[in-house]
């Protein structure tokens, strides 16, 4: 290829990059530039195999870095005194997920679903079509086998910890941990399989791009089945329904995290391109983190001005979930929308935030950090929303599929819950909850030069 030509094709390459982030008015002909740069310079099949399996590779350790995000935002919102307990919780649930995933996970959700409601429930294992001596013989997968199991594997922790925000501050170590091996190994494979793994509403028409629904909401529904039989924290709620704030201890360390949680989300949305090999795939993962980006920056700007209209000053916890849930929003389908589009779903995702968190607390269920509003409400919206973008979906479709799994992941984690309620307990006594978790079942505080004799922050 001479030099000439190689600027024609880099060339193209940035038309067509402007063309896409124009609009979908626009889309389809930079769509037909990628094909026409692809006809022009085709790319070699194991060039398309190491590309593809780099973009897993590198956007799963992006979403690997979520895990620290979601324990700085959790541990930056719960009292001192509970801060190591949540730590704890999200360090553990991140192995624990990756462990059964490999173990009955990855095969449930992928392997043999065929149009049906799970796979093979067994370990993962698979080989890469290379020869002895390291050459490629073409497989039709065009990626490394190791590289999808990675990618999908830090997903399933995502969704143990929302829950573990949620039920934050009073609920015993080991039989949550006990939840997460059911909820990882089971209920988000088979739940996921039903679309993913190109199960039952894959046939049906339901699109989750990067999982609004199979993730977010999965995660929302578990936890408040747990928050209705956990019960709220104590003094949480007065007699006379007063609701009793108790603000988190570290808003730099929760503003940290949402901020690592933001750049993970690039990977949470770009990688589920699934594909790096080709023009189109780069394009297109270009025009998911630019509308990734515009969500969430409308969700925080959203959430600013509602709570300086509605109580009179700008909440900074509102504006952290605002961005979530403008993240969460905009997962469900973050390639098809116009950059105006992808303003308005993050943006309406900022308002579900704000006007949630007081509904729940209307019902008396106690959200600690507030993941039940940007999680399985806003994840209800963005499923919603793709019709709004994506013509090759219906409503019914997205109805059917938020329903479907709603009810079966809320029946199941609550069945899971009473039966380690009635078992083990899933609840500290009230000495242990006013003394603190970190206290009463680790025995080693977050902040111990700061917490003498100031048990109540």
């Amino acid at each position: 290829m001479t030099r000439y030509t190689t600027k024609i094709a880099l060339a193209a390459l940035a038309g067509a990059s402007a063309l896409a982030m124009a609009g979908p008015a626009m889309a389809q002909e930079a769509a037909e530039v990628a094909e026409a740069v692809e006809a022009a310079l085709p790319v070699p099949a194991e060039t398309a195999f190491i590309f593809n399996s780099f973009s897993f590779l590198v956007h799963g350790f992006l979403v690997m870095w979520m895990a620290a995000g979601f324990a700085m935002l959790e541990g930056g919102l719960v009292r001192a005194k509970n801060t190591t307990m949540q730590l704890t919780k999200n360090i553990a649930l991140y192995s624990i997920a990756g462990l059964m995933y490999w173990v009955i996970g990855y095969n449930l959700m992928y392997n043999g679903v065929d149009g049906g409601f799970f796979g093979i429930p067994m370990p993962w294992g698979a080989e890469d079509a290379i020869t002895a001596d390291g050459a490629y013989t073409g497989d039709a997968a065009g990626y490394a086998a190791a590289s999808d199991w990675f990618f999908q594997m830090v997903f399933v922790a995502t969704a143990a910890s929302i829950v573990s925000g949620t039920l934050a501050e009073r609920i015993k170590l080991w039989p949550f941990l006990i939840f997460v091996v059911v909820l990882t190994g089971v209920i988000y494979p088979i739940q996921g399989s039903w679309q993913w793994g190109a199960g039952w509403l894959y046939e049906a028409g339901f699109s989750d791009f990067a999982g609004s629904t199979l993730v977010h909401s999965t995660g929302g529904w578990a936890a408040l089945a747990g928050a209705i039989l956990l019960g709220a924290r104590a003094g949480k709620f007065g007699p006379d329904g007063k609701v009793h704030p108790m603000p988190g201890a570290n808003l730099p360390l929760a503003t940290l995290g949402t901020f690592v949680l933001w750049l993970g989300w690039f990977g949470f949305n770009g990688g589920s391109q699934l594909a790096m090999g080709s023009a189109a795939d780069v394009i297109s993962i270009a025009t998911i983190y630019m509308n990734t980006n515009l969500a969430a920056a409308a969700g925080v700007v959203v959430a600013i001005i509602m709570t300086q209209a509605m109580y009179g000053k700008v909440d900074l916890t509102m504006a952290l979930n605002g961005a979530l849930g403008g993240l969460v929003s905009i997962t469900a389908e973050p390639l098809t929308p116009s950059p105006i589009m992808a303003i308005l779903i993050g943006g309406i995702g900022g308002v579900l935030v704000v006007v949630t968190v007081p509904l729940l607390d209307k019902l008396k269920i106690d959200d600690v950090v507030g993941a039940i509003p940007v999680h399985l409400v806003c994840g209800i919206w963005g499923t919603l929303a793709v019709p709004l973008t994506n013509e090759g979906t219906s409503f019914g479709a997205q109805i059917l599929g938020i329903v479907s799994i709603g009810a079966f992941v809320f029946i199941a984690s609550f069945v899971i819950w009473m039966i380690l309620k009635v078992t083990m307990g899933i609840r500290v006594s009230e000495e242990e909850e006013a003394l603190g978790l970190d206290k009463a079942e680790l025995g080693l505080e977050a902040y111990p030069e700061f917490g003498r004799g100031s048990q109540s922050i």
